[in-house]
Parts: C-alpha cells; sequence; structure tokens
C-alpha cells in the first residue's frame, strides 16, 4: 500500500480554488481513500519580496496557505507545495521585473543570480506556509532550455549540464529552508531519447543521464496517456535507476476543456495502478491538470478519483465501485460518467465538446468531424443531467453540464447546416436556421450563467474574465453570423464566400495543436 496517495490540484491554470473549497474537496478525498493534495501553483501564491509575482492572478495569500495546511492536518491529509522553479513561469514574464531573467519561452535564466533570489523567496514563503518535508520543484517541459538568453551570454552548452547546473542550485535552497525536492523526470528522459519521452528499452537510461539527476531528489514519473501495462513497466523500470525514490504521477482528465474524460482515466489508470503495486511505489498522486483555461470543475471527475483508489486496492468489480461510490459521495456514478458528453459522440477527439462549442457557424473549423445524430445525442444528455440536478447533492455541477449539452444540441450541426442550405441554393432553408442562431444565442446566455455559479462558487473570481471574454466573442459571433444570414437573403449581399470553401479533411494533430489559433484569448 502507498504511504502517501494524493490529488494534485492546479491552482495556476487560469483558476484559484478557493480555501474552502479546498479544505471542502480534501474532506472528500479523505473519505475515499486519500491522505495528501498537492497545491500547483506556478505564481498563484503570495511572496511578499516579490508584489508582481501572481500579480491580479488570485494568488494565495499566507494566511490562506497556513488555514489550508492546519485543516488538511487535522483530518489527516498532508499539503505538499508543486511549484515551478525553471519553466511553465509564463505568466511572470508579463512583468517587466522578470524580464532580465528570462532565458526564452517560458523559462528562467539558469546561473543569474536574480533568478536564484527569486527562487529563495519562493522557498521562504513555501516554508513560512507549509509544514510538509517535500516540495515539488517542477522542471519539466523546458523545451528551449539554454537555447535563448542563455546562448547569447554564454553560447551553446550541453543541457544535460544547464540542468544540472540548475538543479544543484535549487536543491541547495530547498535544503536551507527543510525541504526534499520531487521533480518531474521527463527533461531527463526527453534529452536523452531524442526529444521523446515515452522508452521502449530502459537501457536508454545511461549512467550519463542518471549522473545528470543530483542527489537528494526524488523524481516524479508523470503519465496519464497510455493505457498498456506494458508502458508503465517499461517506464518505472528505468525510473529505478535513478538515486532518488520513484514517485508516480497519473492523471484524472479535466484539462480537455469544460468536460472531463472519467472513461479515459479509468482505462489508463488501472493499468498503472497495477504496474505500481509491481513496482513497490510508495507514493502516489493523481494530477487534476486546468489546461488552456481549467473549465472544467475538478468534482467533474469523482467516479475517476474514487475507482483510482478503489484500483489502487486492488477492488476492480465495477458494481463494487459504484455502490461504494454512491455510499461515500452520495453522486450516481453512471450519471456522473455523463458528465464525458463527447465520448458518446467522438472517441477520438480530446476537447472535443470545446472544439465544438467555439467551432465557428460559418467557416466551420471542425464541421468535417461532425456526425449524425450528434445534437439529438447531447440533447438526451441535457435532459438526463437537468433531471439530476434535482437531487444531486451538488446540483450546481449538473445544471451547468446540462446547460451545455442543450446549447450543444442546436449548435453542434449549426454550421453543416447552415454550409448544405448555402450551398444548395437553399434560401426557404437558410431562413429557417435563423431562428435556431437565436436560440443558440439565448441557451449560450443561460449556460454563461450556470459557468457563472460554478466558477464563483469553486473557484477566486481572477480568471472568469478570460472565460467571459471568450464565450461573449461567441455570443457575439452567433448574432453576427445570423445578420450575415439576413444580409443573403435580403440581398444586402449577392453571396457569402465564407460557405463556398471546400472543407477539407482535418487531421489529429492539426486538431491538438491549433487551440491558440481558434480562441486568442488563451491562458496557459
Amino acid at each position: 500500500m502507498a504511504k502517501r496517495f494524493g490529488v494534485m490540484i492546479d491552482a495556476s491554470r487560469n483558476a484559484v480554488m478557493k480555501p474552502e473549497e479546498v479544505k471542502s474537496f480534501a474532506t472528500l478525498l479523505k473519505k475515499m481513500g486519500y491522505n495528501m493534495i498537492q497545491l500547483y501553483t506556478e505564481d498563484t501564491y503570495e511572496i511578499p519580496e516579490e508584489p508582481y509575482f501572481g500579480y491580479l492572478r488570485g494568488r494565495y495569500t499566507h494566511e490562506e496557505l497556513k488555514d489550508i495546511v492546519s485543516f488538511c492536518h487535522s483530518i489527516g491529509m498532508e499539503v505538499i507545495p508543486n511549484i515551478q522553479t525553471l519553466a511553465h513561469l509564463s505568466q511572470i514574464f508579463r512583468w517587466e521585473e522578470y524580464t532580465p531573467i528570462r532565458d526564452t519561452d517560458d523559462i528562467l535564466l539558469v546561473g543569474d543570480e536574480r533568478t536564484y533570489a527569486l527562487i529563495e523567496n519562493m522557498f521562504k514563503t513555501l516554508r513560512e506556509c507549509f509544514t510538509s518535508e517535500y516540495v515539488h520543484i517542477g522542471m519539466d517541459e523546458a523545451h528551449m532550455l539554454g537555447l535563448g538568453k542563455y546562448k547569447d551570454i554564454h553560447g551553446i552548452h550541453n543541457r544535460f549540464e544547464i540542468i544540472y547546473e540548475h538543479l544543484l542550485r535549487v536543491i541547495e535552497i530547498a535544503k536551507k529552508y527543510g525541504f526534499k525536492p520531487l521533480i518531474w523526470s521527463d527533461m531527463f528522459f526527453r534529452l536523452a531519447n531524442a526529444g521523446q519521452y515515452y522508452l521502449t528499452d530502459p537501457s536508454i537510461i545511461t549512467d550519463e543521464v542518471v549522473a545528470a539527476c543530483p542527489d537528494g531528489v526524488d523524481p516524479v514519473y508523470w503519465d496519464y496517456y497510455s493505457d498498456k501495462y506494458e508502458v508503465y513497466d517499461t517506464m518505472l523500470t528505468a525510473h529505478e535507476k535513478f538515486k532518488g525514490e520513484t514517485w508516480f504521477a497519473g492523471g484524472a482528465w479535466t484539462w480537455r476543456g469544460f468536460v472531463p474524460d472519467n472513461r479515459w482515466s479509468l482505462k489508463s489508470m488501472e493499468p498503472a495502478m497495477r504496474a505500481c503495486a509491481a513496482h513497490g511505489v510508495d507514493n502516489i498522486f493523481i494530477t487534476l491538470w486546468g489546461d488552456n483555461g481549467r473549465e472544467c470543475s475538478p468534482y467533474a471527475v469523482l467516479p475517476s478519483l474514487f475507482a483510482i483508489r478503489k484500483f489502487h486496492d486492488g477492488v476492480t468489480d465495477m458494481e463494487t465501485i459504484k455502490t461504494d461510490f454512491k455510499a461515500v459521495t452520495g453522486e450516481d456514478f453512471d450519471t456522473m460518467m455523463l458528465l464525458d458528453m463527447p465520448e458518446s459522440i467522438e472517441l477520438s477527439k480530446r476537447a472535443f465538446t470545446k472544439y465544438m462549442t467555439y467551432n465557428d457557424p460559418l467557416l466551420g473549423y471542425i464541421d468535417v468531424l461532425v456526425k449524425d445524430g450528434g445534437a439529438q445525442e447531447y440533447g438526451k444528455i441535457a435532459t438526463k443531467l437537468a433531471a439530476y440536478s434535482e437531487v444531486s447533492p451538488r446540483p450546481y455541477l449538473f445544471s451547468h453540464f446540462a446547460a451545455l449539452a442543450d446549447f450543444l444540441a442546436i449548435k453542434y450541426d449549426l454550421g453543416v447546416k447552415t454550409r448544405n442550405a448555402y450551398q444548395s441554393n437553399d434560401k426557404n432553408a437558410l431562413a429557417a436556421l435563423l431562428s435556431d442562431y437565436d436560440l443558440a444565442a439565448d441557451r449560450l446566455r443561460v449556460m454563461i450563467d450556470t459557468f457563472r455559479t460554478l466558477w464563483y462558487k469553486e473557484n477566486k473570481p481572477h480568471g472568469f474574465e478570460i472565460q467571459e471574454a471568450r464565450l461573449g466573442g461567441l455570443l457575439y459571433r452567433l448574432t453576427s453570423a445570423k445578420n450575415r444570414l439576413s444580409d443573403y437573403l435580403n440581398g444586402t449581399v449577392d453571396s457569402l464566400p465564407e460557405l463556398e470553401e471546400t472543407l477539407l479533411p482535418l487531421p489529429e494533430k492539426l486538431l491538438r495543436y491549433t487551440w491558440d489559433e481558434m480562441i486568442s484569448t488563451s491562458r496557459a
């Protein structure tokens, strides 16, 4: 049995969970068999010596962090700070204060004393607020390390040497404040494996790679993308070469947009838990990332969190898990699984509901993925979730998801219908769609209202301005698109060139990597 079995709450990707909600969530996790929380805070914690650090981002104050830690300790939950000390710090570089220590992208400038003054201030704050002996110092995904300002100053250097130099300094500071650091392991694997994280052969991790990870730090193997035991087994075997104790970080998918992916979380974490047991991994935590805006509530993955803990305990019978889930959470397992809305429509497309929400009704970027019956499927889900909201302990959660599904019951194929009517020169059909644009706008207003209710219940207010900018833009666009159709129907314009384009097949990678192009207000 793992010594520590926890959850990592992302409090950096636009949403900072209220302290009272952190405590409420921790209480529920404790009932589910968890004993640890990690708070992922890139810049969302107060550092008195760094006034622009987390400025206007809803950062936790010292008092709030101390209160969270004290409460969690009282119920047997350890709270471990999870920060960044190399990359993933794009938000601080909005301020001129930190421009001199920016290497490139979101990466700190290794070797600069101002960098280490900042990191020392980080640890000073953490030690004042946290009691755990551990701190997660991040250092993942610094893909451009040493290729910006560092290269201008020092020239081209071996990147193993750069990260080793930096790690030594950070470990030294961590020890000064009584912390034992954890570190994401992917940078070592990528540097050894031509930029790739996953290995097919553990021998790729050579003595040189192992030597690049100094004494006094524990590697954390993160994996949310594999559903094969063999992958976990190979990666854990490779991690065992490192000097420190290996931790495992799995995932309950909250980071693909408005909706969770409980189905994939269960499919991927069951073999992960078996592999952790086989390798004797003593420390495990499940991440709840919030990439690109943190629209999804952490409560939406309660089925995953509950089942993953059961998998770890050797319980895999789903009927038993569902019965126990109801007893602990008060929620119906199968109904909560409906929150994975797009899974029943399009299994292979991550963030599918988010893309379909923002898909332009005239340009139809994602229309090639629309399937017959999809809108009706969203409508059925909306009806079920709205009814369940009347009996759920968390009615606001299901009201919001019901409103989202209700909106998509109209919006999902609206662009396809519009394009087909126009290209068929069926002006009667096109005119009939004008009311659908009005209905979509009305339902979107309801969804925004329910989203606002959810956000302000669970999170600090900061960050919702991003959601309103995005969704407000969509609302305006629906009205604008309707006006374009009206102009065409009444003869103000002779044609609609945007509807005359022939839509091309959409490669999977294009769907995954062009989010920023669709929504320019994206916030990491």
